[in-house]
């Protein structure tokens, strides 16, 4: 069916507009951030880096989102292949309960979860914060490894099996070979959603200089600030969001194509 020049302009005219809104806040952040009280710079950026000691910050939400990842996406894999390509005992009780994971609200989980980090002895650690996240991203990494797996071709499993390959052989010299841009892409979701997780810090960790992370931190400098300069603010702000953002322009390629290639099978 070919698309007319109407079409094809009002398209293009939609998307341009819905970029430019996407990107509006961003460039107002950083314009404000390099307009300082000093004039057009990185003065700013300076200060904020100096009075909202952001380095520690920075460093533990690096190392509890790749933790997370790591941890999760070991998990999900092993159970999604489990679940898409054996008989697991309680496997269709199993799928309703990791459903609940995914439309239940997580607020409702965050005193439980205090409750439960108090008894345990780790509030205000980084077990904290990592704990709860993994279990979180549990649900949605086995739907997501899961719906891979079941779409793997039969032929290529029977194939390794009459090659003599066991179970966890076909997995780990198989599928996961294949499962690359899939695996990249939850990585990919996990690590932006755990880096930008604010409530379970500020309920979990807020004691902690060591476990705070850097939306909490931006979060206390925020408040704490407001006789500040609002473009030290500013530039706190893209100090944070800088390596998100950073992620996602190296990653995007993998994220794309794992969306892509999971919409066409």
């Amino acid at each position: 069916m070919k698309v007319s020049t109407v079409e094809t302009t009002l398209t293009h005219a939609i998307l341009v507009l819905a970029a430019l809104i996407a990107v509006y806040p961003l460039v107002s952040i950083v314009a404000s951030a390099l307009q300082g009280a000093d004039g057009f710079g990185l003065g700013s950026f300076a200060v904020a880096w100096e009075r909202g000691s952001f380095g520690p910050a920075l460093l533990s939400s690096a190392f509890i989102s790749i933790t997370v990842v790591l941890v999760t996406v070991a998990v999900v894999s092993l159970a999604g292949y489990a679940l898409a390509t054996m008989r697991v005992p309680g496997g269709r009780i199993m799928l309703p309960v990791l459903l609940l994971g995914l439309v239940l609200p997580y607020e409702v989980t965050v005193l439980p979860l205090y409750q439960m980090m108090t008894d345990w002895g780790i509030l205000d650690t980084w077990w904290a914060l990592i704990l709860p996240q993994i279990g979180l991203s549990v649900p949605l990494g086995v739907f997501w490894m899961r719906a891979f797996f079941a779409a793997v071709p039969v032929e290529l499993l029977e194939a390794a099996r009459i090659d003599g390959a066991g179970r966890f052989e076909t997995f780990r010299l198989v599928l996961l070979p294949i499962a690359g841009p899939a695996i990249a892409t939850l990585s990919t979701i996990l690590f932006l959603f755990t880096w930008n997780e604010f409530l379970l810090a500020l309920v979990l960790v807020p004691q902690s200089p060591v476990a705070q992370t850097a939306p909490l931190a931006l979060s206390f400098f925020a408040g704490a600030g407001r006789s500040i300069d609002q473009s030290v603010v500013a530039a706190a702000a893209v100090i944070v969001a800088a390596p998100i953002v950073l992620a996602y322009v190296i990653l995007q390629r993998r994220l794309i194509a794992g969306l892509t290639e999971g919409a066409v099978k």
